[in-house]
């Protein structure tokens, strides 16, 4: 038991690196006072160039790919509930870019995070709802509509493909907590005056 709670824990840490943060300090911005304020990769790329902010999404999924494919590799195949603490893991790594202890709990979205970690669980689930978030960004001009959207279908995917249930719960959690992060775009967006991904 405490090898679980000590990954969950190293999981948590581990998603709170504030890469985009680290990313912006090392190009002279601090991207929390510029754009949306946020330390995720759109607004790294529309504060400083597509290349900075491609690297930070590339760390973000990073961040929530590694927690569960370690849990997966160290805990042992008898280990009871494995499953459940290998994507209880990668939740803990969500809630640690949403909430990071570093930067007073003020954290990103956790789009690119949880899509790190879903594609360890379920590769085929996150083709899908890649493919869904670039058609919705394509046709709305809206980053958070293509992640609001995907992130919305993606138990339907994780069902489709036959993922337990303890891992449909954990997806639904993560997407509530999504939503939840997006609550100013979705204001934005019912305002008209959401930013759209070409602007900057």
């Amino acid at each position: 038991m405490i090898m679980e709670i000590a990954l969950i824990l190293a999981s948590y840490l581990v998603g709170a690196i504030p890469f985009g943060l680290l990313v912006g300090r090392l190009a002279g911005a601090d991207v929390r006072r510029e754009g949306s304020g946020n330390i995720g990769a759109t607004n790294v790329g529309r504060v400083l160039g597509k290349k900075l902010g491609i690297l930070t999404l590339v760390c973000d999924v990073a961040k929530g790919f590694l927690p569960v494919w370690g849990a997966a590799l160290l805990l042992p195949q008898t280990t009871a509930a494995r499953e459940l603490i290998v994507v209880m893991c990668g939740l803990a790594a969500v809630v640690g870019h949403m909430f990071p202890v570093y930067l007073q709990f003020r954290g990103g979205k956790g789009v690119a995070t949880a899509l790190g970690v879903f594609l360890f669980v379920s590769p085929w689930s996150i083709l899908i709802s890649l493919i869904i978030f670039v058609a919705a960004v394509a046709g709305s001009g809206y980053v958070s509509v293509g992640s609001l959207t995907a992130t919305a279908l993606l138990p339907l995917w994780l069902w489709i493909f036959g993922a337990s249930p303890e891992i449909r719960v954990v997806a639904v959690v993560i997407v509530l907590l999504i939503w939840f992060k997006h609550r100013s775009n979705i204001g934005r967006l019912r305002r008209g005056e959401e930013k759209g991904w070409k602007k900057g």
